[in-house]
């Protein structure tokens, strides 16, 4: 394709998750706000799928790929047909606009054989003059389980975007081949630390945050274990307040059938971390959060038989909890498949409530990990990042 910069630049973004959805929407933002100045990039224009935040952006989204979020084996197989259906619909997509760039926005297991699949249209093409940049904005997991996949990364990407400080090493020694760029957590700048002081702690009436999931199949899963979990910690302190925060009003609804009494917040999740004393979380994004709040938390999944049985082979590393992971310690005890029981849970939730010097510590190793992540400015570095491509 000519990039001759007096035409405007096409930039195809592809989000399958909720969090990866605001993510590709922050990026479209900075890219535009780091072109404005730049008579090399007079325009900038913006496709494919995601979800409702990457629409406000004004990205134009074929469809709303964070409807099908699934996550594990036994999920992926049960909808295979459907995600081949909107995998080969995407690619015709890219195939017919011919973008100057394709980015994928975490979700790396449809990403990567995203770029594996556009590279080869490419290299089966080699006089169509349409050769993009490709990009992946998150790293896969690949330094948790499939190492090997980082060679897949290296052959078919132009640059890799990461958000953890272990990353861009760890690629170094095992795809050095592949550009990496540490451009800093996203939830640094989100979730800007208020003046507001923390209130002190309630020993006796505890907030506890229960925090199931964003996925229906995460809060089928989990709340079976967090409700029975809370009613054993209310029997030890029966004082103890709690409240389940969920990312949409659907989830809302299905938790309602199910916690008659707690009480149900849509969104406003840092808001209820600046006032919370305990949380008991899914693990994933959400224990940054907690971790970002200074908030001591409990951390458990739970997935099919298939799912565990595949992972438990593969997985290498010690924790599915990113903070300890960044502290190399236990900082949060974790609670996986059978382990995720609720007579463990409320144990260790009524431990770590009684106990404050172990609460202290707790966030004393929380403050390091955040000051691991880089300053505020992710989606700006991100974006001068994949405009230096261009340059």
């Amino acid at each position: 394709m000519d990039n001759d910069p007096v035409k405007p630049m096409s930039f195809m973004l592809i989000a399958g998750e909720p969090s990866g959805d605001l993510l590709a929407a922050e990026l479209a933002g900075a890219l535009r706000r780091a072109a404005a100045n730049d008579p090399r990039f007079p325009g900038l224009r913006f496709f494919g799928a995601g979800g409702p935040k990457m629409a406000q952006a004004g990205i134009d989204i074929a469809f709303d790929l964070t409807q099908h979020a699934v996550i594990g084996i036994s999920d992926v197989l049960k909808n295979y047909f459907k995600f081949r259906r909107l995998f080969n619909q995407l690619l015709a997509l890219a195939v017919e606009r011919r973008p100057h760039a394709l980015i994928g926005v975490d979700y790396g297991g449809f990403n990567l054989r995203f770029a594996r699949a556009a590279r080869a249209v490419v290299r089966d093409n080699p006089f169509s003059g349409w050769n993009p940049k490709i990009i992946q904005f998150v790293s896969p997991q690949v330094w948790a389980s499939r190492p090997g996949r980082a060679a897949l990364l290296a052959a078919n990407h132009d640059l890799l975007l990461s958000i953890f400080p272990f990353e861009k090493e760890w690629y170094a020694q095992r795809a050095p081949s592949l550009p990496v760029v540490f451009v800093g957590h996203p939830l640094v700048e989100r979730l800007a630390v208020s003046s507001t002081p923390r209130p002190e702690p309630r020993p006796d009436s505890p907030l506890i945050l229960l925090l199931p999931g964003s996925r229906k199949s995460e809060l089928l899963r989990h709340l079976p274990v967090i409700l029975p979990a809370l009613k054993l910690i209310r029997a030890g302190l029966p004082g103890a307040k709690a409240k389940i925060i969920l990312p949409d009003e659907s989830l809302a609804s299905l938790a309602k059938s199910a916690a008659h009494d707690v009480e149900i917040q849509v969104g406003r999740l840092p808001e209820a971390l600046a006032h919370a004393d305990l949380a008991i979380a899914s693990t994933g994004t959400v224990t940054m959060e907690c971790a970002f709040f200074g908030v001591p938390a409990l951390t458990l999944y739970k997935t099919s038989w298939l799912t565990y049985q595949i992972a438990r082979r593969i997985v290498t590393v010690k924790s599915l909890t990113m903070p300890n992971l960044l502290a190399g310690a236990p900082v949060y005890p974790e609670f996986i498949q059978s382990d995720a029981a609720p007579e463990r849970i409320s144990q260790a939730a009524l431990q770590l409530l009684r106990n404050e010097s172990q609460r202290r510590q707790i966030k004393v190793q929380l403050r390091r990990v955040i000051a691991s992540l880089g300053g505020p400015g992710a989606a700006d570095r991100a974006a001068r990042a994949i405009l230096d491509l261009f340059r």
